[in-house]
Formats: C-alpha cells, sequence, structure tokens
C-alpha cells in the first residue's frame, strides 16, 4: 500500500504555479509593477519610499552603465553590503542585461572575499563605502576593473521615523568616494533615461551564483537560473498566502538566499510594499508595524522574543501582523513561544517557515498555517520532490526513518560554478542529494534533523546537535545553546555544549549536566558545558559551531 508520503512526491512532481503574471524572469514582473502600479512604494527605507517605477529606472540606469563598462550576459557582477536600497537595484540592474548576481557577505574579512571574487571571475563590483578598504586590499589578486561604492545610509530621509541602527547614524555624513572608485548613485544618475539593450534570457540562463559549503569542501557557487528563482518565489508567495495588498517587512539579509528570496523576489512577484530594514533591532520592529501596519513578517525565533520582552513592547500597536513564518535560528520556535506571540500580536500566527538549501534555492517545504505540525519543517511545495534515502544504499527509506534528504524540483540548481566533481556528488539525475538528516512522516511532514559532517558519533551512537540543541534550550535558565564533538579517548567523541543563559540566571554546568542526562539519553547528553554571553551566528542568525570549535583550538 502507497504511503501519503509516496503520493504527495507523485502528485507533487507535476505541480506548478498558476503564474501571477506569466511565466518570466522576475525582472519582468518589475517592469510589470512599474507600469501598473507606479507610484506604489516597492520598498520604505526607515520612511523613504522607493516607489516600483522609481526601481524600475535606476536598476534601467544601472544596467545602461553596466553595458557601457562591456559587461554582457554571462558576466558575473560581485555586491558586497548589506540590506539598503542600492543591493535591490544592482541586482535588478545586473539581471536587465543577463548578467549573474554574485552576493558577497559583507562581514568578509579579506581572505574570503579574494577567494570569492577570484572564483567568480568578477570584473565589477558595487561594496558598501566602509568596505572599501577591503576591496582595495584584494583589488590586485582579482579581475576587478570597476569598483563602485555606497554607503548604506546614503538613501534616507532627512527626519527617519524610526530608530536607526548606530552604524546608519554614523554613515549620513561619509559620502566620500575613496580613491579609484566611483560612487554608485551619482555613476547611475547619468544614465537615468538611457534605455538598457533589450535582453530576453532563457529562463534556465544562470541569474545567480549564491556561495555555500554545499557538502564538501570549499564554498562553491551554486548557478540558480531565472527559472529557478521564479519558481520558489511563486510557491513561497503563494503557500504563505503573500498579498499584492500586504505590507511586508524585510529584515533577513538579502545577500543570503532566504532573505533575498521573501525580501526581493517574493515583493517583486507579488507587487506588494516592503517595508526594509538594514538590520534587526526590536525597536525598529515595534515602531515599523505599528507606522506602517506591517500585515507580514518572515523572522527568526530570537527576534520573536526580542521584540515581545523590548521595554516598551506593549506602547505599539501589532494588531496588523496576519502572518509571520519564522525560522529557527538560534533558539526553537515552539508551540508555546507560538501561542505567546499570538496573545502579543492579537491573534498573529507564527510556525516553522520551511525547509530549503542554497542549491534549490530554498524553501522546499511549507507549513499549512491550519495544520502546523510542531517540530517539523511542513510539507512538500507543490512541484517538489523529497525523498528520505539510506546513504549507503541510496534506497527509499520508510515514513518515520531517518535518511539523508533529498529534493528534486524546476528549482534546482545547474550545479556548481567550475566544480563537476561537486556537482557529479550533489547534483544526480535531477536530485539534490543535500547531506542533511532528516525523516518525513506518514502525512508528509519533514523533519530536519542535523548534517552528516556535524554528526557527532559518541560510542558508536550517532548524536545530532540540533537534537541535543533543542532539548537544552528546553530548561528555563538557556536561553540558547550550540553543541559539538570534541575527541575522548574511550568514547571516540563526546559531547561539549556552548549555553547562553537567560539574564540574570544563575544555573551552573554541574546542575546542567545532570539535567541534561535526566532528560535525554545519556550518551547525547553534553559531557563538558562552556558559558558565553552570545554565540557566533552568520547574518541570518544560524549558528556556527565551526567557529566554537576554531576559537577554543579543538
Amino acid at each position: 500500500m502507497e504511503s501519503e508520503t509516496t503520493m504527495t512526491n507523485e502528485t507533487n512532481a507535476n505541480a506548478l504555479p498558476a503564474w501571477r503574471h506569466g511565466e518570466r524572469p522576475l525582472h519582468e514582473y518589475l517592469r510589470h509593477h512599474a507600469r501598473t502600479q507606479p507610484g506604489r512604494p516597492a520598498f520604505v527605507w526607515y520612511g523613504r519610499e522607493v516607489s516600483y517605477a522609481e526601481l524600475d529606472r535606476a536598476s534601467d540606469a544601472f544596467a545602461s552603465l553596466l553595458h557601457s563598462l562591456g559587461a554582457r550576459a554571462g558576466d558575473r557582477v560581485a555586491l558586497y553590503m548589506g540590506n539598503c536600497p542600492q543591493y535591490i537595484i544592482a541586482h535588478f540592474g545586473i539581471q536587465k542585461i543577463g548578467g549573474i548576481v554574485g552576493p558577497c557577505g559583507p562581514l568578509f574579512k579579506a581572505h574570503e572575499l579574494r577567494y570569492q571574487l577570484e572564483d567568480l571571475g568578477a570584473k565589477i563590483i558595487v561594496a558598501a563605502r566602509h568596505l572599501a578598504p577591503i576591496v582595495a586590499e584584494v583589488r590586485d589578486d582579482t579581475a576587478l576593473e570597476h569598483v563602485f561604492v555606497t554607503g548604506h545610509a546614503d538613501m534616507l530621509p532627512p527626519d527617519p521615523p524610526i530608530v536607526l541602527p548606530e552604524e546608519l547614524r554614523a554613515g549620513r555624513d561619509d559620502r566620500a568616494t575613496p580613491p579609484g572608485t566611483r560612487d554608485f548613485l551619482e555613476a547611475i544618475e547619468g544614465y537615468r533615461g538611457i534605455a538598457p539593450p533589450v535582453h530576453e534570457p532563457d529562463l534556465d540562463d544562470v541569474a545567480l551564483m549564491t556561495y555555500t559549503s554545499g557538502t564538501t569542501g570549499m564554498p562553491k557557487g551554486a548557478m540558480l537560473t531565472y527559472r529557478n528563482a521564479l519558481f520558489k518565489t511563486a510557491v513561497t508567495a503563494d503557500g504563505n498566502d503573500v498579498r499584492q495588498e500586504d505590507v511586508m517587512l524585510a529584515i533577513a539579509p538579502m545577500y543570503h538566499i532566504a532573505g533575498m528570496l521573501v525580501g526581493i523576489d517574493v515583493t517583486v512577484y507579488a507587487g506588494a510594499s516592503t517595508v526594509l530594514m538594514h538590520r534587526f533591532d526590536p525597536l525598529a520592529v515595534l515602531q515599523a508595524v505599528d507606522r506602517h501596519r506591517v500585515t507580514w513578517w518572515y523572522s527568526m525565533a530570537p527576534m520573536n522574543l526580542a521584540v515581545m520582552e523590548h521595554p516598551e513592547a506593549t506602547k505599539f500597536d501589532m494588531s496588523s501582523l496576519r502572518i509571520n513564518p519564522a525560522t529557527s535560528f538560534g533558539i526553537t520556535l515552539t508551540e508555546p513561544l507560538a501561542r505567546r506571540w499570538a496573545e502579543f500580536t492579537g491573534g498573529c500566527p507564527t510556525f516553522e517557515f520551511a525547509y530549503g538549501l542554497s542549491e534549490t534555492h530554498t524553501c522546499d517545504t511549507w507549513m499549512p498555517v491550519d495544520a502546523v505540525r510542531w517540530g517539523t519543517q511542513g510539507r512538500p511545495m507543490p512541484g517538489v520532490e523529497i525523498r528520505i534515502i539510506d546513504p549507503d544504499t541510496g534506497l527509499d527509506r520508510p515514513p518515520g526513518e531517518l535518511g539523508e534528504i533529498i529534493v528534486r524540483s524546476p528549482g534546482s540548481f545547474k550545479g556548481y560554478w567550475n566544480k563537476p566533481e561537486a556537482t557529479e556528488k550533489t547534483l544526480r539525475d535531477g536530485w539534490v542529494h543535500t547531506g542533511d538528516m532528516g525523516r518525513l512522516d506518514e502525512a508528509g511532514y519533514l523533519s530536519f534533523v542535523g548534517r552528516f559532517k556535524e554528526m557527532i558519533k559518541v560510542s558508536g551512537y550517532s548524536v545530532f546537535p540540533e537534537e541535543v540543541e533543542t532539548i537544552l534550550i528546553r530548561h528555563p535558565a538557556i536561553r540558547q545553546a550550540a553543541a559539538i564533538g570534541i575527541p575522548d579517548p574511550t568514547r571516540g567523541e563526546v559531547v561539549r555544549a556552548y549555553v547562553v543563559r537567560e539574564p540574570g540566571a544563575t544555573v551552573t554546568a554541574d546542575e546542567l549536566i545532570a539535567w541534561a542526562r535526566e532528560n535525554m539519553a545519556t550518551y547525547k547528553a553534553p559531557r563538558e558545558i562552556r558559558f558565553r554571553d552570545a554565540l557566533p551566528a552568520t547574518g541570518a542568525g544560524k549558528v556556527l559551531r565551526r567557529l566554537l570549535r576554531e576559537e577554543d583550538g579543538d
């Protein structure tokens, strides 16, 4: 007898979205909205409205500028900055000439930027002004010919009604253009009104190169196409009920695939308005929701907690929020936390957003808001097939049993840039072999358990860090936790946990170890606890366990 999981895969294989404005690249959706609702704000940046018409004109100007510099379809253009309107202008300008967007994390140090620029072969970069010295340091080692700089504060209004991050306040008076660079906004101003050359890309052309550690080795450029982006944007918007009349809130970093998908792609696909923030600040969120009547927000679970715990939280009206998908980075989004959020907002549901990875343009699952299953990442998106296999034999595992997650959909990448062996290992017969461990239940809900390469082997038993962390943060004195394996002469490895205590909590390491042994299998319980004020994390909030290991010299 077929399981519901099998039938779901077979149904999903041929399920495609009903494109809202045709099967075409997302920059054409931008053009559509610029014609049909030109004055509607596409983005609101601390009170400064950027209309669909302005965004379209500005990205046209950058496309024309790029063409004048010799950039053509297939050329990689690097972006090295955080959230700001200029990022979005550059993103669409690059794609309008058929170029490939190459996001570089603004937290990169020189050696990280050098590696990615060398791998991309980018001749053009748009960088945040304060990062220009790092670009200058690596420039001679790369193919860079043109460097544009812009300040995160350059497009702020005179009197922002939302509290600014300190770095934006400090950057308002800095408009200096370092030697060997050009000011981005001034440069595109000279090309306003000059139509870029008409370029009609094939939907299977590469539009984005996002770097990921993948399943093995050094960071690799995952080649994602216009079709990948359109498909995942459409199913994400439909599955999460994003409407044209919505006012969204975007905080997740746009250089990261999830922040890009929700903050840029879904906004433009739906024709919604998005309140854009440079980074998370709980007071800014409270002000933004209250002032702009935000209806839809993708958050990280720690953000929800910080917003509710802000001392002025009760002064703001959060009742406009109607949907709030969230990701369990740092802390687990639990049913009690969701109930507390609903009470705080006057009924807004929050739930686990999705499972996904860069190689699939993320969001391979969605959570039905009327059928949430806590502890899972939801069901496969329409058009997405997910299987759980035995990593050694490749055979499917029965519902409820643990195995490797593999994914196939129109969102799956074309391969790794200049890495044919890595591509062959990860992409097989259209299936992306994720290197993630998980299980599907009888109803088709996916539970992500952990990464193969982060698995801890204790006396022959497999221990996943995420499982240990999820249990540890149930302790009332623990806010965040991260687990790693450390060598042990008799057991092979044992678990070490890094813990951030709740404010005012005084739990000791011995007390926490004893509690852990009572609440999880003995071999999973940490043998060592180290307390930290904070855990290292990516800009998107994902805890970086490898840095904990490196910092302690393990």
